[in-house]
């Protein structure tokens, strides 16, 4: 999508201009594998025309793979942020109908050919709530990519505005989620997509309790057979530039929990979701076998993407791997 923000913490009804930047869930998460040296390859449609143009160029910027974007379409999908400061939280507008994404059907895509080489798939709940193509195209997706035996992972990624086309996400979601071997959402989405709620009730918007969360876990896991993992983002949301951030995982046996981070002067939160999810599959693929450290990974990485403008997690695995070890004095490196 093109992102257009407003500048310095202003409100939509004083913007005199906007910061345009790409962005999106599914790239986001691409760039940020990429960034991490991963081969990565990324399946959209964009519309024949400049702005489709550009986008394909800025993921050959960040080393994304562009083989297997088809082209056809009137128009790229835009969202505007209003970033929010202290007690005022951000705010977002999609215009994404009539989108070439929007408008995409069944057959248009070669999942087959797309997956010829892949080891690893993973879409979010963004996408089926576009339109109801967009969501029978994910749909091929995730069976082409779970016969042919690659991993299938979601960001269930609730949007209540963008659910609009006729059927409501705990509609559609469920059959589509039932094909993933790794669930990843946050403490809402469970609820809102499935009515699934922890079993205590010790919620605080300020922090949010890792333990409170081993019963989402577990009923999603359940509901969910095919999924080897389940992982919760935790974050407690003290002001709009102040966060607590951590997660969760169940392998079904066992609950890992990562650090908690405190995220005192927060410069861009959109696309956390998204940088937690990218380093999730990174440390999966690369310290194999070792649930913790690739928990650890994602929340280190998702907490760096907190410092960043745009929708890109712009970091490498040092940096992350330093944050890891505990260094956060953000001292100048020279």
């Amino acid at each position: 999508m093109l992102r257009l923000a407003t500048p310095e913490h202003q409100r939509f009804i004083q913007a005199a201009s906007f910061n345009a930047s790409f962005g999106g869930g599914e790239a986001n998460v691409a760039v940020s594998l990429a960034n991490y040296g991963l081969l990565t390859e990324y399946v959209t449609r964009l519309p024949q025309n400049d702005l489709g143009q550009s986008v394909i160029m800025e993921l050959r910027r960040h080393n994304v793979g562009t083989n297997h974007i088809i082209r056809g379409g009137e128009r790229l999908g835009i969202y505007f942020l209003e970033t929010g400061s202290v007690s005022r939280p951000s705010k977002v507008l999609y215009d994404r109908a009539h989108s070439s994404i929007a408008e995409i059907k069944p057959g248009m895509i070669d999942w087959e050919k797309v997956f010829s080489a892949a080891e690893w798939f993973h879409w979010s709940g963004i996408t089926p709530a576009i339109s109801e193509g967009a969501a029978s195209v994910c749909k091929e997706a995730i069976e082409t990519a779970s016969k042919k035996g690659v991993i299938v992972s979601c960001d269930l990624n609730y949007r209540k505005n963008l659910w609009k086309w006729g059927k409501s996400a705990p509609e559609v979601m469920p059959e589509l989620v039932a094909g993933c071997d790794i669930i990843l959402g946050n403490e809402e989405d469970a609820e809102r997509v499935f009515g699934i709620k922890p079993d205590e009730s010790n919620y605080s918007t300020r922090e949010i309790k890792a333990s409170a969360y081993e019963s989402v876990c577990r009923k999603l896991k359940k509901k969910f057979a095919k999924a080897g993992k389940v992982i919760i983002t935790l974050r407690g949301s003290v002001s709009a530039d102040y966060n607590t951030w951590s997660g969760i995982l169940f392998d079904g046996k066992k609950l890992f929990e990562a650090p908690v981070y405190q995220i005192t002067h927060i410069v861009d939160r959109v696309g956390g979701g998204d940088a937690f999810m990218g380093g999730l599959i990174y440390g999966i693929l690369t310290y194999k076998g070792d649930d913790q450290k690739a928990l650890n990974f994602a929340v280190a990485a998702s907490c760096l993407k907190h410092t960043i403008h745009g929708d890109f997690n712009l970091v490498t695995v040092a940096e992350v791997e330093q944050l890891m070890r505990g260094d956060a004095s953000g001292r100048v490196v020279r």
